[in-house]
């Protein structure tokens, strides 16, 4: 699809799908509840369709079979994977959830995040913090900070934390550049958001105080049930890594996609290692954990949706300053023809918001220039930007990064009363803009 060529009005079935996410849940919520796979689904064909009758079947088959085998399936294996052999080990005990406690979790999450995933520590450590504040009058808080450092945040130091870093990897990036170049910018960021986090929390401790009667009786101390899980997790880890190492010639063609035998191989490889956690957890270990497939499969309908609707938004972007984007692309770049850091920060940022992160990384990385060895060195300041824009900006809404909606999924499955869609972007609207400001000025002038 060239990019240059389509009207901006094929980027109205992903707007869609965003609005539909965004106030469906808030105007017709049992509707949405029972029936959101069908809503993406029905925006995926308001694509498809019209893409078909006007450019062919065979182009929306290509289209459709590289949206699949390229970009959702690899997710979405990775992402069961980790939801499925997080979800397997359950932490046990019923530790308070007083405001430096929760700090100490949130801190906890941010370094796991760059060695586990964001997914991966989400998914490990959410349930526990929800039941550690299951005594607490208000703690969507908690959950909204949650997301912002482990989910998003703390995911910023290796390819092993965010797709869009491990996408630069796989074009060259050295995996310890990040954690090189961004640290300094990450330890803000999460310093800030934990010093406020420790703020807010302890305003509202205070405040309330906490429910007579804990939902959670005391245990006696803290443990781990499903402990082999913590095998499986390092061999998803090593799946993932060795795939990005390892170079084959061997290519599978399937309807014009070249698929490669390292992804062949790791994603086998994750599917494998799903089924296995599968069998060995036992069955008290998921009831304690509460664990159902309830927030996988709001991820995996609606980012099937996602997935589709966004190759035409994706594909003007990629046309650069010939696109309908044009605009955006050419404010990145100084009237001297260099990269303007602080405007890639944003404009990364911007979009990582509400595109997938992982693709709006490979535009701004390609409009850069696309060499890496030249953005490892002599445009350092481009790439850190790039990167800790679509890292960092993945908090901005719910769709910005996947397991901001299954943090969600599992708080709300739990009781928690979580902010709408316009409501966490309130919060990331009054506590991360700001603080993305100040991350301008001092790591981006």
């Amino acid at each position: 699809m060239n990019g240059a060529e389509v009207s901006p009005l094929w980027g109205v079935p992903f707007a869609g799908i965003l609005l539909s996410i965004a106030l469906m849940p808030l105007l017709v919520p049992s509707f949405w509840h029972r029936h959101y796979g069908k809503v993406a689904a029905a925006w995926g064909l308001a694509f498809l369709l019209p893409f078909a009758m006007q450019f062919g079947v065979p182009a929306a088959s290509h289209e459709l079979v590289h949206a699949l085998l390229a970009e959702y399936i690899p997710f979405i294996v990775l992402l069961t994977a980790l939801f499925t052999v997080a979800g397997g080990i359950h932490i046990r005990g019923n530790p308070h959830g007083a405001p430096g406690l929760n700090t100490a979790i949130l801190a906890i999450g941010a370094v796991l995040a760059s060695f586990m995933g964001t997914t991966g520590a989400s998914m490990l450590l959410i349930r526990p913090l929800i039941r550690a504040n299951d005594n607490r009058i208000h703690k969507a808080h908690v959950v909204v900070f949650f997301i912002f450092i482990v989910s998003n945040a703390g995911g910023a130091l290796t390819p092993l934390g965010d797709p869009p870093l491990f996408l630069g990897f796989l074009k060259g990036v050295d995996f310890f550049w990040t954690l090189k170049n961004i640290l300094p910018d990450t330890l803000f960021v999460v310093g800030v958001l934990l010093a406020l986090f420790w703020l807010i929390d302890s305003h509202y401790y205070h405040k309330e105080g906490v429910l007579p009667v804990d939902p959670t009786p005391d245990t006696q101390r803290i443990g781990f049930d499903g402990a082999a899980n913590f095998w499986l997790l390092g061999g998803v880890l090593l799946l993932v890594l060795v795939s990005g190492f390892w170079k084959s010639a061997v290519v599978f063609e399937v309807f014009g996609t070249p698929v490669g035998l390292p992804g062949v191989v790791r994603d086998v490889g994750l599917v494998a290692l799903t089924l296995l956690s599968l069998r060995i957890t036992p069955g008290e270990v998921h009831a304690d954990n509460q664990f159902a497939w309830g927030p996988m499969a709001e991820v995996a309908k609606l980012f099937a949706g996602i997935f589709l609707t966004i190759i035409p938004v994706i594909a003007m972007l990629k046309a650069g300053t010939q696109g309908p984007f044009g605009a955006v692309v050419s404010a990145v770049t100084r009237p001297d023809g260099q990269p303007d850091p602080a405007m890639y920060f944003w404009a990364t940022g911007i979009l990582s918001s509400f595109l997938d992160n992982a693709p709006t990384y490979l535009v701004f990385f390609n409009t850069a220039g696309g060499d890496p060895q030249a953005l490892m060195t002599t445009y350092a300041s481009t790439l850190a930007a790039i990167s800790a824009g679509a890292v960092f900006m993945g908090a901005n809404s719910y769709i910005g990064n996947a397991p901001n909606l299954m943090v969600k999924a599992i708080a709300e499955d739990r009781g928690v009363k979580m902010p709408s869609f316009f409501g966490f972007m309130a919060w990331s609207g009054f506590i991360l803009v700001p603080l993305f400001i100040l991350t301008t000025l001092i790591f981006f002038r």
